[in-house]
């Protein structure tokens, strides 16, 4: 459903992730420069990770923090294999 005076536009914040937004968007970054999206709901980067800004690209996903304890993928087990 497209955005209209009766329904604005939807942010959703994830804490550990990016903003979604409800499409099409336009989003002017901290040089001026202007990126678009005609996609119905796009994912923009707040960790600045990612390859694709303003655009989230899931970097954020790699980035670990101090009080979270690492937990081995199941590549990074013995064996090396998954199952």
């Amino acid at each position: 459903m497209p955005n209209s005076a009766e329904r604005p536009r939807r942010i959703r914040v994830d804490r550990e992730g990016p903003l979604l937004v409800e499409g099409p968007v336009e989003v002017t970054d901290g040089d001026g420069v202007v990126h678009e999206s005609h996609r119905f709901q796009v994912a923009i980067c707040t960790c600045r990770r990612s390859r694709t800004f303003p655009w989230c690209d899931t970097s954020h996903r790699r980035r670990k923090t101090a009080q979270e304890p690492a937990t081995p993928r199941p590549s990074d087990r013995e064996g090396g294999e998954e199952t």
